[in-house]
């Protein structure tokens, strides 16, 4: 019987000075950003926001973190939709982050999300992985808990240490209906 490979003590990226990857999502509450702006404060970090596009394939993945995609359609393959979800995506962040001084990038990455940003993660040397802890609403609920979170995905399949950020909470003194 083979033994599954863990984790191991040299492949840890000490959290000073190294960058954080912080995967964003479309109407993500600004918890997450709020969250990972903290985080970078603390440890002196570069930010690298992140969108993964499932609706794209990567074609090409780049040593700085950065992929060549295109539409899984190909005959979409002139879409600029992704173009203005980006910007829309970029706008959001950097409303944020208006009025900090804080060194931080976007990328528009495409695939699976967790495979997108261990890809992210692991150009940048990043010592860890920021993720909201799901989707709004009751229909998110169970699609996560039918296939899983992003977060989830990443904690298993990739060994940096990896933030869930609540962005929904149950209180526990309400009666559930």
């Amino acid at each position: 019987m083979s033994q599954v490979p863990q984790p191991h003590p040299s492949r840890i990226t000490p959290f000073a000075g190294h960058a954080i990857v912080v995967g964003i999502t479309a109407r993500q509450p600004e918890v997450v950003v709020l969250t990972a702006l903290e985080l970078a404060r603390a440890l002196g970090a570069k930010l690298y926001f992140a969108y993964a596009d499932p609706g794209r394939v990567v074609e090409r993945e780049l040593p700085d973190g950065h992929v060549r995609h295109v539409d899984l359609n190909p005959d979409l393959s002139d879409d600029e939709s992704w173009r203005r979800r980006e910007n829309e995506l970029l706008a959001a962040v950097g409303k944020v982050l208006a009025g900090h001084d804080l060194d931080w990038e976007f990328r528009y990455l495409a695939g699976r999300p967790d495979r997108a940003l261990t890809h992210l993660a692991r150009a940048v040397d990043a010592s860890v992985i920021v993720v909201g802890s799901g989707r709004p609403g009751r229909t998110g609920r169970l699609r996560d808990a039918l296939s899983g979170t992003v977060g989830f995905h990443l904690a298993h399949h990739q060994h940096r240490p990896v933030l869930a950020v609540p962005t929904e909470v149950v209180d526990w003194k309400t009666p559930l209906v």
